[in-house]
């Protein structure tokens, strides 16, 4: 049985969005949730990841060359996809739609992502020349100054956004493509349960940003006050917890 290039292409973009890439987010969520318990335990977290054995050959094996096909390759189905929106206003069509969007906006929101807090290549930026990749000690200290720019949270939280939608309902076309979803109902509810993951995703990301600005993120503060007196909160350097 012969298949196209097309075809293997198609299946490994697939998979790349969902391991190794898919599986980082939730990890890099996890990592970003950490700063609702202060700095502290928001550097010892970017600590342990530094401390990762070999972790150059698994940031450019497991993250960047993924990353870097998925998008590319992402683009490429995208500058072939007929947009008939208008003519079949079906509610997957619009999906589908919000799926080459997300994908387009991603492509540069992580690209910026990248050079800002992994590398420090944007000028006029609290990370320029800093970055986050290689100073633990601070890293929560150069994430909340960058987020106290308004337009720079607000971006990033787009940026939340569109990976959550785009993480999710990539799953969701994943096992329908793949087979392991059959059947009009499970295909339905299936894509019930991944609208809830990305409203989930989204909602955990952006709280976690908001962490980096004001104590608990959006939990009410008497929430991290009861984990303060737990020894859980340490507080930053501002003196605010």
């Amino acid at each position: 049985m012969k298949f196209s290039n097309t075809f293997l292409l198609r299946k490994l973009h697939q998979i790349t969005g969902i391991v190794p890439l898919g599986a980082f987010f939730f990890v890099h969520m996890f990592t970003n949730s950490k700063a609702m318990s202060g700095e502290k335990v928001f550097n010892d977290a970017v600590a342990d990841i530094h401390h990762i054995p070999y972790l150059l050959f698994v940031e450019i094996f497991g993250i960047f060359l993924p990353l870097l096909f998925h998008s590319i390759y992402g683009i490429i189905i995208s500058g072939e996809a007929r947009v008939n929106n208008f003519n079949y206003g079906y509610g997957r069509n619009w999906f589908y739609t919000f799926q080459r969007i997300t994908g387009a906006f991603l492509f540069f929101f992580i690209f910026f992502h990248i050079l800002n807090l992994r590398f420090g290549l944007i000028p006029g930026l609290e990370s320029y020349n800093n970055p986050v990749a290689g100073n633990a000690d601070k890293a929560f200290d150069i994430v909340a100054a960058e987020f106290q720019n308004p337009f720079i949270l607000t971006f990033y939280i787009l940026g939340i956004a569109a990976t959550a939608w785009h993480l999710a309902y990539g799953i969701w076309l994943f096992a329908v493509d793949w087979g392991i979803i059959i059947g009009e109902k499970a295909q339905k509810y299936a894509l019930y349960a991944c609208l809830a993951l990305a409203f989930g995703l989204f909602a955990v990301g952006t709280n976690a940003a908001i962490a980096f600005v004001r104590p608990c993120g959006l939990f009410p503060k008497v929430f991290c006050s009861e984990l303060e007196k737990k020894g859980v909160v340490v507080p930053n350097k501002s003196g605010k917890f």
